[in-house]
């Protein structure tokens, strides 16, 4: 693989370091180095992180110097404890940083997660990639820029795809897109829109007779804020969340305002089948398709065998959930059954 010599030196690299001494791009001179813009709740930047732990391993001792750079998609993630915790969950061992005020994101003019950034030895950005795949082409130029290093330097064949559907042959759909609860990046199908658009005020929401595809929905009673929709328990119904997706997997970015809560989950109006349930579903006694909301993160709420569409309610009986995105997964393995 040839890469052309970059004519512009990247950025420093500053601000809290959560896993590592502080470092400078110009005392790494002679290594190479990985930029990876990311964050904790983004469904695309976890299913990178595989790819980046076995670089790290593979390739940290031939002078490669892997950084993650948390920059945080919502106020939360900003919360050094969670970016702490969510390192230690992953198991990260390469340094992060916490980009909290966005300095390093637009030192590099960067607009996405996951975003990554191949540094040479001398310091030039030579390669970058936006968002999930080809990870056999980001491993390609690591291992080209690190012969740049040491031209003798032997490298083993890029890794073997750690999902099905990094493999070729598997098949990627339009999917329902990300969809977000706060009234600034967000909107919601009731005919109401956002109530009371502040903090202080709940609304009290109603479902229309009829209800369009890749829309929110909030029924009940909820207080809305730029970034989220919150649940408020009432005398009536509890506070519930429609949404008609086309999608393999369902992701919720969201959090418990206090204490630990439980959401449970309907698919057309049943509980969740064994073949559908999240990472982060359980079933209680009575049948029931459950997800302990107990920290502010990416749950896993929905695992189809292929790509679905189908009616998804949350039910919130319980004050203080917190919604924050539904993401989704596209992509079906070759041996998947594509609907």
């Amino acid at each position: 693989m040839e890469i052309e010599k970059g004519k512009v030196h990247a950025p420093e690299i500053g601000a809290t370091w959560l896993n590592s001494e502080p470092l400078e791009l110009r005392g790494l001179r002679g290594r190479v180095v990985l930029v990876d813009f990311w964050d904790y709740t983004c469904v695309n930047c976890l299913r990178t992180l595989p790819y980046l732990a076995e670089w790290h391993k593979r390739y940290a001792a031939s002078g490669l110097t892997i950084i993650g750079v948390h920059t945080p998609e919502f106020s939360f993630a900003a919360n050094e404890r969670f970016v702490r915790a969510a390192v230690e969950r992953f198991g990260i061992r390469y340094p992060v940083v916490l980009d909290n005020g966005y300095a390093i994101w637009h030192a590099y003019a960067n607009r996405y997660w996951p975003a990554k950034y191949l540094i040479d030895k001398d310091g030039y950005i030579r390669f970058f990639h936006f968002g999930e795949g080809d990870y056999g082409e980001t491993e390609g130029a690591i291992q080209t820029l690190l012969r740049e290093v040491n031209p003798t330097a032997q490298f083993p064949a890029v890794m073997e795809p750690v999902r099905d559907t990094d493999r070729p042959g598997a098949v990627c759909y339009n999917a329902t897109p990300e969809l977000y609860f706060g009234n600034k990046r967000g909107k919601l199908g009731n005919e109401s829109g956002f109530l009371h658009a502040n903090e202080s005020a709940a609304g009290e929401y109603k479902l229309p007779e009829k209800i369009d595809a890749n829309t929110i929905y909030l029924s009940g009673p909820w207080i809305s804020s730029e970034e989220m929709a919150r649940s408020v328990s009432g005398g009536g119904a509890p506070a519930s969340v429609l949404l008609f997706y086309t999608g393999k997997e369902v992701n919720l970015v969201a959090a418990p305002n206090g204490q630990p809560l439980t959401l449970e989950l309907l698919h057309g109006g049943e509980p969740l089948a064994e073949n559908e349930m999240g990472e982060d579903v359980t079933r209680d006694a009575a049948g029931r398709t459950l997800v302990a909301i107990d920290s502010p993160r990416m749950y896993n709420l929905v695992r189809n065998p292929g790509m679905k569409q189908k009616l998804l309610q949350l039910v919130a009986r319980e004050a203080g959930l917190e919604c924050y995105a539904f993401t989704f997964t596209t992509c079906t393995a070759q041996d998947d059954p594509p609907w």
